[in-house]
């Protein structure tokens, strides 16, 4: 009898044990739902900025909207994505030292990055100024060369805006403030589309108009996030610094923004390297086309798992501060069971239109159809996607971004890359060749990211993260002593 008690009593724990479970596993998914989808949506905002600019350029005529399509394309490689790359390691820090409870570095570590980013935008600004002759160097039409470079000198305020955006971003995103990104965002947004329509057709500015009010509501954006930062309670003890801290933490940023913004622009890198490669088939207006809407296809996609990546950056960047290991572990694992469920909606979805897919771009039935056999390697492509985004993330929170680094560099340039040159032009794929080239990348950036995640020693990861934030508190304490 005492021993079916024992049982019974036994049983009874592990069921409660697997409740609270489920409990602890249902809050951390509704956490994290809450967070991802309004960073969704800031994202979608900043991105349709520069969207809306090519569009409104795009009525003008064939040369504005070819000048303007490669100037964006050039100037997010060579600029934006460096800025917003480097940001990233505020996610790092401010995210552990938010953990840590400690308020005020988050204070001084923005400022820092404002600091370090803004004579980033020096060299990128010159090489902006000769964008031309870069171009025309390059083989690109002379006309198209030169609007493309007056668009890019007139959008290098918005360059100088991009320092203090990213910075005040990643300083709402660790401490989970969302919905003061989501307003600035889409007041931004607001601002930016009768904005540009006024200066693009209404004075005549054309294409400098649309730089120009990208610039302006690029400006404004920051000035919002600047007021909420200086007189919301919500930053009252983040919005603080110590002088002295302000240049210890420069050396720190910069330990983790340059390797952050390696990871970022390898990968960015390799699918520009992508479309120039496609130019180079017998078919190109085709292939590239196709390729264009894959691109298109995967780049919208991508804001999605974005969403779910900085909620995982902020959730491991805060444990790991707070010297929790196995709550950063379990919501490493709610993040990726989050993006698996995002993944297969995004996927089926895709596959199942697959024949009329093609229509949403072009009435071509050639384009449509070729873009209906290469469908189902974008979906492989989504899933893959999510997954490394999300793992991403859980880098970027975990402090191993030069990791990631590595990691880019082989899986698409000493695979992917090489893959998709072979695929393609010697055995004659096509573009499909060039797509499974660049997926095989993916999976083997999957694979990597994935080992180095499940090897992760939490633990140590934890008193890693605490013992730099208080060492560099002692620091600044004996400073200021």
């Amino acid at each position: 009898m005492e021993e079916a008690l024992l049982l019974g009593g036994g049983g009874e724990e592990k069921e409660w044990k697997i409740l609270i479970r489920w409990s602890a596993f249902g809050e951390e998914l509704k956490r994290m739902s809450y967070m991802a989808v309004p960073m969704v949506a800031v994202m979608v905002s900043l991105s349709l900025m520069q969207v809306i600019s090519v569009m409104m350029v795009g009525h003008l005529g064939e040369l504005p909207l070819s000048g303007i399509s490669i100037a964006s394309s050039f100037t997010n490689v060579t600029g934006f994505s460096l800025i917003y790359g480097m940001a990233g390691a505020l996610e790092t820090l401010c995210g552990q030292a938010y953990g840590a409870q400690q308020y005020h570095k988050l204070g001084s570590y923005i400022y820092s990055s404002i600091i370090s980013l803004i004579p980033v935008c020096i060299p990128i600004s010159i090489v902006w100024i000769f964008m031309n002759k870069l171009l025309v160097f390059l083989g690109q039409d002379p006309e198209i060369a030169e609007v493309a470079c007056r668009y890019s000198i007139w959008l290098i305020p918005g360059l100088f805006a991009y320092p203090f955006l990213q910075s005040f971003i990643r300083f709402f995103q660790c401490q989970s403030l969302i919905l003061p990104m989501f307003f600035g965002s889409w007041a931004a947004l607001c601002l930016h589309i009768p904005l540009c329509w006024t200066f693009v057709y209404k004075t005549n500015l054309g294409v400098t108009g649309a730089a120009l009010s990208f610039g302006l509501a690029s400006w404004f954006n920051v000035i919002l996030l600047a007021v909420y930062i200086r007189y919301s309670s919500s930053c009252e003890k983040s919005r603080t610094f110590v002088f002295n801290d302000l240049f210890l933490s420069v050396k720190e940023f910069f330990s983790f923004g340059v390797p952050t913004a390696v990871m970022v622009c390898l990968e960015w890198w390799s699918f520009e390297l992508l479309v120039l490669l496609s130019g180079l088939l017998p078919d190109s207006m085709l292939e590239t086309s196709v390729l264009s809407i894959c691109l298109t296809t995967t780049s919208l996609h991508f804001y999605i798992p974005y969403g779910i990546s900085a909620t995982a950056s902020t959730r491991v960047s805060n444990e790991l501060g707070a010297g929790n290991p196995e709550a950063a572990r379990f919501a490493v694992g709610v993040a990726m069971v989050l993006a698996a469920i995002e993944a297969l909606i995004s996927s089926i979805t895709l596959f199942s239109c697959r024949y009329v897919y093609g229509y949403l771009f072009s009435n071509e039935a050639e384009v449509v159809n070729y873009v209906g056999e290469i469908l189902p390697l974008i979906c492989i492509s989504v899933i893959m996607d999510s997954f490394q985004t999300v793992m991403s993330g859980v880098a970027r929170g975990t402090g191993w971004q030069h990791i990631g680094a590595y990691v880019n560099l082989g899986a698409y340039y000493l695979v992917g890359i090489p893959v998709a040159a072979v695929l393609c032009f010697v055995v004659n794929l096509r573009g499909k060749g060039l797509w499974i080239g660049i997926l095989s990348g993916t999976c083997v950036q999957v694979s990597l990211l994935g080992l180095v995640t499940g090897f992760t020693n939490w633990q140590k990861q934890a008193s890693k993260a605490r013992e730099r934030i208080f060492e560099r508190a002692i620091v600044a304490n004996k400073e200021i002593a």
